[in-house]
């Protein structure tokens, strides 16, 4: 699935889901370090884990961030 982003660097993300978990996040644009390890951490876990440890969170003065916006993709496929 591809969700486009709003109110961040990104543009956005790419994700896919395989039985359940997980399976791959990728981010278009932002800060490439910081969204590569994002990915990483949340490779395997269940989306609404993901979802509860990643919504919410804000970036600087912004109302979202990008693990927010991830949040946010992840509930619209459930």
């Amino acid at each position: 699935m591809t969700y486009k982003t709003q109110g961040t660097c990104s543009q956005q993300i790419d994700i896919e889901l395989k039985d359940g978990v997980i399976d791959s996040v990728s981010f278009v644009g932002g800060c490439n370090g910081n969204l590569k390890g994002i990915s990483a951490l949340v490779k395997g876990m269940k989306p609404e884990d993901a979802i509860s440890r990643l919504k919410g969170i804000k970036c600087g003065f912004k109302s979202t961030s990008c693990p927010d916006q991830l949040a946010r993709a992840l509930e619209s496929m459930l």
